[in-house]
């Protein structure tokens, strides 16, 4: 017989993440507006070559900020693909993550006008690791609720940790070393590296029973 409340709950949780594609596709949608308007700056007479050099800087942040959305919601989406019933507690960190998606589009803004700006910057990477802190949080949910999982794999907040303490590091670097500005963002490919590293380091009576507890 089926539960009707179970397939309430199951409703709730497509709803859910229907609705969480939905902002992630919208706000990376809105990171492209701005350069529609820079287009327009071709009825002046200007030439593709000159306007492509000109706004430069406007390119770049979008390709930017499109690469660090879609790791994201890769990210996310890996979170939640064992997930089967919805959570209040999920729910809330995963809306408060989105809160800094919807927000990435505005910090992009800032980049080419005040990019060396040391607020621009926090703003920017900081609203990052804000983000992947609330996804790593989500994370922890179903670790430590795993009846809200099918039980065929475990969400792993290490990577969420390793990406904010590369996050971190990167706005530290490039507020330190101003010439290094953006290309900090480079130090997230690491967060393999940063994961293997702090496997070794852990004690091994806290990796057993941390396997043991799975």
């Amino acid at each position: 017989m089926v539960d009707p409340a179970g397939l309430e709950r199951e409703r709730d949780l497509e709803r859910f993440l229907t609705f969480v594609d939905a902002v992630v596709a919208i706000a990376i949608t809105l990171l492209v507006l701005p350069l529609v308007e820079v287009s327009r700056e071709l009825k002046t007479g200007i030439s593709v070559a000159s306007l492509l050099d000109e706004h430069s800087a406007e390119l770049w942040a979008f390709l930017l900020s499109f690469a660090v959305i879609a790791k994201f919601w890769f990210v996310q989406h890996a979170s939640a693909r064992h997930v089967i019933r919805y959570d209040s507690r999920y729910a809330t960190l995963t809306v408060l993550w989105l809160l800094t998606i919807v927000l990435l589009p505005f910090s992009t803004s800032l980049v080419p006008e005040a990019g060396d700006e040391a607020l621009s910057k926090v703003l920017y990477m900081g609203t990052m690791a804000l983000g992947v802190t609330f996804l790593g949080l989500a994370e922890v949910v179903t670790v430590r609720h795993p009846e809200l999982t099918d039980g065929l794999g475990n969400a792993d907040p290490r990577y969420a940790w390793a990406n904010v303490l590369l996050l971190l590091a990167a706005l530290g670097l490039s507020l330190a070393i101003p010439i290094v500005g953006y290309a900090a963002l480079l130090l997230l490919l690491l967060d393999s590296t940063v994961v293997r590293i702090w496997d070794k380091a852990r004690p091994l009576g806290q990796e057993e029973s941390e396997e043991s507890s799975r």
